[in-house]
């Protein structure tokens, strides 16, 4: 039976993996975005449009990574990220630094108005894929991403795909927040979150799929029954 995890057994997840087995974190990151970049490419079929939308952290990180591997299999990608290179993480500012690298359109969208500009040019033929918030996300969204997710929710797109959990939901509760992405498809990693599943969740995630990220099986297992 697949295993549905809290936030923090997650969390104690990635990091046994790194300490326990020495799996760096840019693996597990390139796992992640390697895995929800197939998912993404049998689900909409190749080539494609995406317009991928990442914050800073970790969430946006993954992003990057199917960036490049949407990129590599001919899909006409553009990609926007909420914050300064200083503000990201370490992982996210290494696969961000590839995007740089690649010339691939990027937009650095620092502010409400360049954002939102990004947002509204979005093309009824695009994918957006969502990496503004992951499961360390709880209570309400602050502006002006909030109204950004409203924006996401309203606008003519092919489809929406939300990385880990949609950008506003609870990942422990499943309840929604302020401003919560409607997704039609949810790419969670290594495995499903306690609030992906519950009944409240259900109008925000969509279809969910779980996205292997390299972490050992016995590990999540482990967690998962308070072994670890």
């Amino acid at each position: 039976m697949a295993c549905v995890l809290t936030r923090e057994q997650i969390r104690r997840v990635d990091q046994l993996a790194m300490e326990r087995y020495g799996i760096i974190g840019l693996v597990l990151m390139e796992n992640a975005g390697r895995n929800a970049s197939e998912i993404i490419r049998d689900t909409y079929g190749d080539p494609g449009q995406a317009a991928i939308i990442c914050g800073p952290g970790n969430n946006g990180g993954d992003g990057c990574v199917i960036a490049r591997h949407l990129h590599n299999a001919e899909w006409s990608v553009r990609l926007m990220i909420t914050g300064e290179a200083s503000q990201m993480t370490e992982d996210t500012r290494a696969n961000f630094g590839i995007i740089e690298a690649m010339g691939l359109e990027l937009c650095i969208a620092t502010d409400r108005v360049a954002q939102l500009r990004f947002v509204r040019s979005i093309r009824e033929d695009e994918v957006v894929i969502d990496g503004l918030l992951g499961t360390g996300f709880r209570g309400d969204v602050r502006e002006p991403t909030a109204e950004l997710i409203s924006v996401i929710n309203t606008i003519n797109k092919r489809a929406t795909v939300a990385l880990d959990v949609p950008s506003g939901l609870d990942c422990d509760s499943g309840r929604p927040s302020n401003a919560t992405i409607q997704a039609d498809l949810t790419v969670t990693f290594a495995a499903k979150k306690t609030g992906l599943v519950a009944t409240s969740a259900a109008p925000y995630v969509g279809r969910l799929e779980v996205a292997d990220i390299g972490t050992p099986r016995e590990l999540i297992d482990d967690v998962a029954c308070g072994r670890a």
